[in-house]
């Protein structure tokens, strides 16, 4: 057999099995499972040459949205596609409205507009809603102008788009022009409109408009989001005959209720202060979901029954980051701000991030605490986690700085915000009036209302309480009178009170009472209080006895008042009298309030009772007491015993009123704190007169500035000055 002769095969050259067409990119792009594979795709796109690589190259920027951390690399595609077709725009400004980062919408906007790509009347609507979401109020107002002017104005999608877009920009009285100029209004503009009054505080017009779109018919029937904004505001403005009301609608008309709006049924009872409803509802409800829960937990945490509140939150086997933040909420609502940043430390260990919420929680958990240095950790983490563009984080920062006593960062954050809404404004002006600058208080309200934001009614409260706190009367029935005239709000208890504050403290007691006697209301225990205080400062014995009494029939146990009545007493020398309210309080188990002071020092809170020897360096604070008081006294400090209300003997008296609570924690501060540096200290009170001249007295012998919070504002002492100019 011959054997077969040798040959050489000739093998055809290597080819990609899958070459670059246009159909086999496209299904490359579609199954991409992550970025890097997309951006492989994405060169290889580029490597093609294709005449038309536009629909590719959109396709991929839809993928790299959902692929994407962030909509940087999708920006970057989108200015690769030389005039883009309106559709496909549409289609991405619809993706960027969604998404975490919608101010980058308006850059799409922006290159539409500059290259005359134009806009359609489905280029408006989610441009309306990125601006809503990113409250780019200028840029919102050019868009409007824009769809005004190419006739889009009247599109239903369009207007509804703008009710949103003035509403989530806290400009709810354009809002409501947009609205009431709708020629159809469906739920979903009536509930955007309803909701906005709830946001900005407005809930009696809310309960008013709710009203209104149920006798217009409008189609279809009130949904669970409406029903749960309306039940809402019931829980935030204690409306709890309306909430009972809509309850009942909600039964009568086989509502299904999904445990959205069960939650909001029981935040509504919750925040009625309606516990008992809230939890027969909890008790029927036969799947305890996280939404369920955490509305009970934090029913139970503004009510301050944090126990109750710990209680359900324990029994949650699988904690989701909802109910740690209610938890973590409820303690720092409660004044229990150390168990609310540990429960934070504990959350952060069992591997759950916070998100803005929690965050919101924990700021104001250092606010309440007043603890400087924690406050600017806080701020680092907030920063270096992503949470510094929240609107809403940032504005929790410049409240947390402001009680921490620290008014140029809480200025430093307001003025480094690229975006401010209402509450922004209002926060800074409060921060103000706390700190006793009433005129920058006053300013800052003056060039809001320049900026074109529509104050509420808390932002009232704020510049009325700065008023208040400065004597500055005239300015006060200025800005009352206008609240009213102009802007249409309604006062509440808050308003009238802060009437009855400011005339009261500057003496115009007969005023402070017309005040009470006008109001369209029955007097709460606040208002009743106010006067007491006024009375109490000014030696009105029999007014402030009668406010006292007053107050005793709303609220027969309430301890400031037995407390208040008895001082008064005190104060005449009435002392069978005193015996008999102290009697009285004892037997109902009433105690007085305990005073206390704390100072932070090395990320550590040290708290003082009043002759307090717990501490560990307690013999070195005392040791530095007696040389503080020695150094004051030099300067002409002498003991005003009149702040002790016990029947003690003179000698007695000085020796109490140089042991209150605060004394110690500033002997503490000048023990441990470096030459030169401020020493804060938080009490839990109202600042005595002793301790006030004590402290102006010390910070001019030491040269140190020291910062007092006390229960209603701060005091700066320097130089042997206070910032509240002796009128607190």
């Amino acid at each position: 057999m011959s054997s077969l002769p040798h040959t050489t095969l000739a093998l055809p050259p290597h080819r990609n099995p899958y070459p670059n067409t246009p159909a086999t990119l496209s299904t490359a792009v579609s199954s991409a499972r992550s970025l890097t594979h997309l951006r492989q795709v994405h060169a290889q796109i580029l490597k093609s040459n294709l005449d038309r690589p536009d629909s590719l190259l959109f396709n991929l920027l839809l993928s790299s949205c959902t692929l994407s951390p962030s909509l940087h690399y999708p920006l970057s595609i989108f200015n690769q596609i030389p005039k883009p077709q309106i559709h496909l725009c549409n289609k991405l400004l619809r993706e960027f409205s969604r998404r975490a980062e919608p101010d980058k919408a308006l850059l799409v906007y922006e290159r539409m507009r500059r290259e005359d790509v134009g806009v359609d009347r489905f280029s408006i609507p989610p441009l309306l809603k990125a601006v809503a979401r990113a409250s780019a109020l200028s840029e919102g107002m050019e868009i409007h102008g824009v769809a005004w002017k190419l006739g889009f104005h009247s599109d239903p999608f369009v207007e509804t788009g703008l009710v949103r877009m003035y509403a989530a920009c806290g400009r709810i009285m354009d809002a409501r022009l947009v609205f009431d100029k709708m020629s159809r209004r469906d739920v979903v503009a009536w509930s955007i409109m309803i909701n906005g009054y709830c946001q900005s505080g407005h809930f009696d017009t809310a309960f008013r408009l709710f009203e209104e779109m149920k006798n217009s018919n409008a189609e279809p029937d009130p949904d669970e989001m409406i029903l749960s904004a309306i039940l809402s505001a019931c829980g935030h403005a204690g409306k709890l005959a309306y909430g009972k009301a809509i309850h009942d609608f909600i039964m009568e008309n086989d509502i299904v209720v999904d445990s959205h709006l069960r939650s909001a049924l029981i935040a509504m009872y919750a925040g009625s202060g309606s516990m008992d409803l809230a939890q027969q509802l909890f008790d029927k409800t036969s799947e305890k979901n996280f939404v369920v829960a955490t509305a009970m937990v934090s029913g139970y945490s503004k009510l301050g029954r944090v126990e109750d509140a710990r209680l359900i939150f324990d029994q949650i086997v699988e904690k989701d980051l909802v109910c740690w933040s209610a938890m973590i909420s409820g303690y720092a609502e409660s004044d229990r701000p150390q168990e609310a940043l540990r429960l934070f430390a504990e959350m952060e260990a069992s591997g759950l991030r916070p998100d803005p919420v929690t965050m919101l929680s924990v700021i104001s958990a250092c606010g309440q605490l007043g603890a400087l240095d924690q406050a600017k950790w806080v701020h680092l983490y907030v920063d270096k986690n992503g949470f510094g563009r929240v609107l809403s984080v940032n504005n929790a920062l410049i409240d947390m700085y402001a009680k921490c006593g620290n008014l140029e960062k809480a200025t430093e954050v307001f003025e480094n915000m690229r975006r401010r809404n209402v509450i922004s404004w209002t926060t800074m002006i409060s921060a103000f009036a706390i700190h006793g600058e009433a005129s920058n208080a006053l300013n800052f309200f003056n060039q809001m209302k320049d900026e074109n934001f529509e104050p509420n009614g808390v932002t009232f409260v704020g510049v009325l309480y700065a008023c208040s706190h400065a004597g500055l009367v005239e300015e006060g029935r200025r800005v009352f009178e206008s609240m009213i005239d102009e802007y249409n709000i309604t006062p509440k208890h808050e308003h009238y009170g802060c009437m009855v504050d400011l005339f009261g403290r500057a003496g115009l007691l007969i005023e402070a009472l017309e005040v009470i006697e006008a109001m369209p209301f029955a007097p709460n225990v606040v208002i009743w209080g106010s006067l007491m205080a006024a009375c109490q400062i000014h030696g009105e014995t029999e007014l402030g006895e009668y406010a006292a009494r007053q107050l005793l029939e709303l609220e027969p146990d309430h301890d400031g008042a037995l407390v208040a009545l008895s001082n008064i007493y005190a104060k005449q020398g009435r002392w069978e009298d005193v015996g008999i309210v102290r009697k009285t309080m004892k037997s109902s188990g009433i105690s007085k309030e305990r005073g206390y002071s704390r100072i932070e020092l090395n990320n550590e809170v040290h708290k003082f009772l009043m002759a307090d020897r717990s501490h560990k360096q307690a013999d070195q604070i005392y040791e530095k007491l007696d040389e503080v008081v020695s150094e004051v006294k030099r300067v002409g400090y002498t003991p005003n015993t009149s702040c002790v209300l016990f029947d003690l003997e003179e000698e007695e008296k000085k020796e109490a009123i140089l042991l209150h609570s605060e004394k110690l924690a500033l002997s503490y501060g000048l023990i441990s704190k470096k030459q030169g540096s401020s020493i804060h200290i938080v009490k839990n009170l109202r600042i005595c007169e002793d301790c006030h001249t004590f402290m102006k007295l010390a910070s001019k012998v030491y040269e140190r500035e020291i910062i007092v919070r006390d229960r209603t504002r701060f005091h700066h002492y320097k130089n042997g000055l206070c910032s509240c100019k002796d009128y607190w």
